[in-house]
């Protein structure tokens, strides 16, 4: 616009809106950015491992839940160590006495997939060790069931660190 078509009193200085599309490209840089980062940071902490079946086991959530109510009821606790190349599992029961009975299962390294079978003795009343050789320092999962007397069983998922 010329001057000459300018209402009177009006003032036009084309340099005052130069910020306009400069705010709108600083907004878009601005989200891109985030965007990066959250991509970053999901694919840079995402294990790899997904549930199969995972409706099923949804649905099958009461079982899950009637079999840890049925533990809870039994009073018992487990105690697992790592040490030295030794799983160690100490099973007491609600007024604390050892509870006998067989034990089996493995260590599995979570992310891995790597799984060692245990062989358990017997180290006194309600105690138990396995020696396990494992290839690789870190954590780890023990897996274990105890059987005891009659149809009681304990399932004992427990996570362990070897140095």
């Amino acid at each position: 616009m010329s001057d000459s078509t300018m209402p009177p009193g009006t003032d036009f200085d084309p340099r005052r809106s130069r910020w306009i599309p400069w705010a709108f490209v600083g907004a878009f840089v601005v989200i891109i950015a985030v965007n990066l980062v959250l991509v970053f940071a999901s694919l840079s902490t995402f294990t790899g491992l997904t549930t199969g079946k995972s409706y099923d086991r949804g649905r099958a959530y009461n079982q899950v839940l009637a079999e840890a109510a049925r533990q809870d009821a039994l009073g018992w606790t487990a105690r697992v160590t790592l040490e030295g190349g030794v799983l160690g599992v100490a099973v007491t029961d609600r007024e604390g006495l050892p509870v006998g009975g067989r034990i089996e299962g493995v260590l599995l390294r979570p992310l891995e997939g790597t799984t060692l079978p245990l062989d358990f003795a017997a180290a006194g009343p309600g105690r138990y060790i396995a020696h396990a050789a494992l290839p690789a320092p870190g954590q780890w999962e023990a897996r274990l069931t105890l059987h005891g007397g009659g149809a009681q069983r304990l399932e004992i998922r427990e996570r362990v660190f070897a140095k």
